[in-house]
């Protein structure tokens, strides 16, 4: 049976490409359109769809306005957003994923790039991917089998806490990150024993929104990095989207930023594999490395190069609290995980582990 979506936007045209993209995939069907936020939340009252492709920009009710009023009237639904990447818009996109929209897409600026396969492929990559997922849990909650489930994780010793030495978090994830991340950021104490490197997958544009909300609301310091700045403890720095993020050791024993334009891996820049690959000639004695939501497996071969040459404490994502069981999965089948926790429980775990100076 195929998957309803609802599609949200004031442009006709948006409207035409982005259904016709939807009913293109066997998988997907419009089931509904709706010109601007108010009709849309009309239709969620009182229908279910698998899927909501939002505009950011409509007249009467825009998306976050919607966003906002399914939030208080507790309406369940998954969005994922069309933005452009002005710096108004990706504000906006960063608020609306902490209000409840899974992911977004970039808006393309003419017919041709709508018309492209970069759009239709990342849409439907996006719906195919949170969909799977949400079936996978609904899979275990009932205790069925399922082709798609993993065996149960075998977790490596944890060792004691917190870890000793000079140490550096490396955090990585992806589709539904954004809003993860608000789970985990804000509740790290400011005097964190150790900086962290954050990888996620963004376009330019919109990770220095999201390092600046983030820093809004969080105790530690978080910041979209920069090329050649020396790591502090208690600074979250975070991979400018467009962009690979490596940390490389000083003379004096301190570390830097790198960051390169070099191409795409497997179509990501920043790549989480790069970072992890760059810690391998650091002079951190361990790496607590966190995986949290996303798809596809970016991390995993960096983790388990690194864990050839460091020590590394491994911390994973459970699939129930994921929007998207991918790259945690992945890890977790690599043997290399110690902790596998929800994502309310993720802070607590690196805090843990890394003590407070």
């Amino acid at each position: 049976m195929k998957k309803n979506i609802l599609v949200v936007d004031d442009s006709a045209l948006m409207r035409r490409v982005i259904c016709d993209i939807i009913n293109s995939d066997g998988t997907f069907q419009v089931a509904d359109i709706c010109r601007d936020g108010l009709e849309a939340y009309q239709k969620l009252k009182t229908t279910k769809y698998d899927g909501v492709v939002l505009d950011v920009n409509m007249p009467r009710m825009d998306g976050l306005e919607l966003l906002e009023q399914l939030q208080k009237d507790k309406i369940k639904a998954t969005v994922i957003m069309v933005s452009t990447t002005t710096t108004k818009d990706a504000e906006t996109t960063i608020l609306a994923m902490e209000r409840g929209a899974v992911d977004f897409v970039t808006k393309p600026t003419n017919v041709i790039e709508a018309k492209g396969d970069e759009f239709r492929e990342k849409l439907i990559k996006v719906l195919s991917a949170v969909i799977r997922t949400e079936r996978y849990n609904s899979n275990m909650r009932s205790g069925l089998s399922s082709k798609h489930a993993s065996a149960k994780v075998t977790l490596r010793p944890a060792g004691r806490s917190p870890i000793s030495g000079n140490k550096i978090v490396s955090l990585a994830c992806s589709t539904g990150g954004p809003k993860a991340l608000q789970s985990v950021i804000p509740f790290l104490p400011q005097n964190l024993d150790a900086p962290i490197v954050l990888v996620q997958h963004m376009p330019a544009g919109f990770t220095k929104s999201m390092a600046g909300r983030l820093d809004e609301v969080s105790k530690i310091s978080v910041k979209e990095a920069e090329n050649g700045e020396v790591l502090k403890k208690g600074t979250v720095y975070i991979a400018p989207g467009g962009k690979h993020m490596e940390v490389q050791k000083n003379a004096d024993g301190s570390h830097r930023i790198k960051l390169n334009e070099l191409p795409p891996i497997g179509g990501l820049r920043p790549c989480a594999n790069v970072t992890y690959d760059s810690l391998r000639n650091s002079g951190y004695d361990h790496v607590i490395c966190v995986v949290l939501t996303g798809m596809g497996a970016d991390g995993t071969n960096g983790i388990v190069s690194l864990s050839r040459k460091k020590p590394v404490y491994v911390i994973a994502q459970n699939a129930e609290t994921c929007v998207v069981y991918g790259m945690p999965k992945a890890i977790a089948e690599s043997g290399l995980v110690n902790e596998v926790v929800p994502l309310t429980e993720v802070a607590q775990a690196i805090t843990k582990n890394v003590g407070v100076k």
